[in-house]
């Protein structure tokens, strides 16, 4: 099943014959830039086997580039999934947003830095939405670093809305929970169609 595609990038969910290696180290080049800035996100240098368990529990999109000779190379992923289990997955502790029956979970957003810019983040969260949608969510929740201040109003412009923040275990920054509620049509939203 193809997701969406442009002239050179094509999204498309994740298989099994896909490699977890390339995937994590595209999340560890993809989020370099915001580990410079001191903030370490999980997907900075996350371990195969973390790649491995978070992408079982949903639907991982890939954004793949055709070069030109027809070779496939990985520039971008987005993660989405039903809601935290209290007691089965960790990180739904303090956030209830996170475990209403209604709501999708997105991460793990990524795009190669030599693919920024061509509003293939965009077209990443817009795929993740419609997933969300199609399995019957009808709200999706985030969350980034607070002092994140262009992410936040990335997501912001899309719709997202602030909930309030949650200082997650281990990491150097507080984090901003965010959701966005679905319509059942895209362009209610003002998503492209």
């Amino acid at each position: 099943m193809t997701i969406g595609d442009t002239a050179d990038i094509r999204l498309r969910p994740l298989t099994a014959a896909d490699s977890l290696e390339a995937l994590t180290a595209l999340l560890h080049q993809s989020y370099a830039s915001l580990a410079a800035q001191g903030w370490n996100f999980t997907a900075v240098d996350q371990p195969v086997s973390l790649t491995a368990k978070r992408v079982s529990a949903g639907q991982c999109i890939l954004a793949e580039q055709v070069d030109v000779d027809g070779r496939l190379r990985l520039v971008g992923t987005v993660m989405v999934r039903g809601p935290y289990r209290p007691g089965v997955d960790a990180w739904s502790l303090d956030t209830p947003c996170y475990t209403e029956a209604g709501t999708a979970i997105l991460s793990q957003l990524a795009v190669h830095p030599d693919c920024r810019g061509r509003g293939l983040g965009e077209r990443l969260m817009d795929a993740a939405e419609d997933w969300a949608r199609q399995e019957g969510y009808t709200a999706v929740a985030l969350d980034t670093a607070m002092p994140a201040i262009a992410l936040r109003q990335r997501y912001e412009r899309r719709g997202y809305q602030l909930l309030g923040d949650v200082q997650w275990e281990g990491k150097t920054y507080r984090s901003v929970l965010m959701r966005k509620a679905l319509g059942h049509d895209p362009t209610e939203q003002g998503l492209k169609a």
